[in-house]
């Protein structure tokens, strides 16, 4: 059975760094797109990143756009979210996801597997 677990979250002040990480365990196909989505309270979840299955092709959110990079290691079954000049408002709660397909994709509904999510703060 396939698991996503992703770690890396915690505080930071504004302008600030953080690597998330995501493992696929159970994980022996990796011809699998992922994915990152991130949801704050009150509000809908959102498309940050998404990388496909051979890490050539990658999808970065608007809000994402020139601070954010995805990155995978399929060696290892792991991607990686790079984020930098964090500001207050990306705190939230941080998902990794698997999607259908190979491809990535913006697309919520692309995605069959979730992680439990990990908490980015970001603090002014």
């Amino acid at each position: 059975q396939v698991q996503l677990v992703e770690s890396g979250g915690g505080s930071v002040q504004a302008g600030g760094s953080l690597r998330l990480s995501c493992l696929a365990s159970g994980r022996t196909d990796r011809r699998y797109a992922m994915g990152w989505f991130r949801q704050s309270p009150g509000k809908e979840r959102e498309f940050v990143a998404a990388i496909g299955w051979s890490g050539a092709s990658t999808r970065i959110g608007d809000a994402a756009k020139g601070r954010f990079s995805v990155s995978r290691d399929t060696g290892k079954n792991t991607i990686f979210l790079h984020m930098s000049n964090l500001k207050p408002e990306d705190t939230a709660i941080y998902y990794c996801a698997e999607a259908f397909g190979g491809s990535p994709s913006e697309d919520f509904f692309d995605y069959n597997l979730w992680g439990p999510g990990v908490q980015v703060t970001v603090s002014s």
